[in-house]
């Protein structure tokens, strides 16, 4: 069975000392180990989320969340963890849809399994959820498959499948990034439907900056990545 000695969960932070605490205390009733990983936090993050009964690591300033998630999930991966579920660190998760991922990979024998806010959609602001539609339209045509919320970071994931596939975003456009990575490798991809909590603020996504990152990592996605690169000058002829 796939449930607490497997699954390890991953949560990037970035100033989220109002949530943290309840999340962790909450999830920890679900798995053994809780990483979060502070990237960069300027409140007491950290502090809250060690006291609540998380393992923190901390990036000494603001990397992006694509490289939070990289260090939380490296972590898990090398505590012995087969599997890494990630969560947002603002409270919108709800720990009580833990379960649903454990049976959604057991039932399916899937990699990767990915929530899916879009039953209610009126629950994300308009702009978010316009977004999100643009840009899982998008994947999915390019995947040759439907991928109807490919913007949500509550998933499941294989962490031998993840440590092998190329992943090279920093910041919010690893949640993309991630899917295609899955599905080039030949690794199906499922969705389970989760409730979105109202989070009574702001998001800490920029409008502007990461979607035009997001739309400079779409332009490249046809070009040989830089880890492809590196691996073929370090051949021998």
């Amino acid at each position: 069975m796939l449930g607490p000695t497997r699954c390890a969960v991953v949560i990037p932070c970035f100033n989220e000392g109002a949530s943290i605490a309840p999340l962790v205390r909450e999830v920890r009733q679900h798995v053994a180990l809780v990483v979060v990983v502070d990237d960069g936090s300027t409140d007491d993050t950290s502090a809250l989320a060690a006291a609540a009964g998380a393992t923190v690591l901390r990036h000494e300033r603001n990397l992006g969340k694509g490289a939070a998630l990289k260090t939380g999930l490296s972590a898990a991966l090398a505590r012995g963890f087969e599997w890494g579920l990630t969560m947002d660190g603002d409270g919108q998760h709800r720990p009580q849809d833990l379960p649903a991922f454990f049976g959604c990979a057991e039932r399916t024998d899937v990699q990767l399994v990915v929530g899916n806010r879009m039953h209610n959609a009126r629950a994300m602001p308009w702009l978010r959820r316009q977004v999100n539609r643009w840009m899982s339209r998008r994947l999915s045509k390019r995947a040759g498959q439907s991928l109807p919320d490919s913007q949500c970071g509550f998933r499941l994931v294989n962490l031998q499948v993840w440590a092998g596939v190329p992943l090279e975003t920093n910041h919010f456009e690893i949640e993309s990034e991630m899917l295609l990575a899955f599905i080039r490798a030949g690794y199906r991809v499922e969705f389970v439907p989760i409730e979105v909590v109202g989070r009574g603020r702001s998001s800490h996504i920029h409008a502007v900056a990461d979607s035009l990152r997001w739309c400079r990592w779409w332009r490249d996605l046809d070009r040989p990545s830089t880890r492809s690169l590196q691996a073929g000058s370090a051949r021998p002829s």
